[in-house]
């Protein structure tokens, strides 16, 4: 999931970069969530983004009411001190990142630390 606050031109060279061929095999689907557009409201979009990659664009559709959001917060807390909710990472320092990214196994996110 990519939290877009950007859109504009930035979001522009992230769709192009995701039509290469090497997004193209990764397989799961990524999902852009348009939050802002501090970077200019509007985009160019090409087709071939949409036939190349699996991505879905979407919107916030408006914020949802604090009560929402903490009570939603506090469930995601509640999975992770359970253990129901885990995400398989692999921390690389950012010296490293060339050669991590090229090798990154399939489903686990890379932290970069600094």
């Amino acid at each position: 999931m990519i939290i877009d606050y950007l859109w504009g031109a930035p979001t522009e060279a992230l769709l192009a970069a995701l039509t290469r061929a090497e997004f193209a095999v990764a397989g799961s689907e990524m999902r852009l969530v348009a939050v802002g557009e501090s970077a200019g409201p509007t985009l160019t979009l090409p087709s071939a983004v949409l036939r190349s990659a699996p991505v879905t664009i979407m919107g916030t559709a408006g914020i949802p009411s604090w009560d929402v959001l903490t009570d939603a917060f506090q469930q995601v807390m509640n999975h992770a001190a359970s253990g129901k909710l885990r995400i398989d990472t692999e921390r690389v320092p950012l010296s490293a990142i060339e050669v991590a990214w090229e090798h990154s196994a399939p489903g686990r996110r890379l932290v970069v630390i600094p």
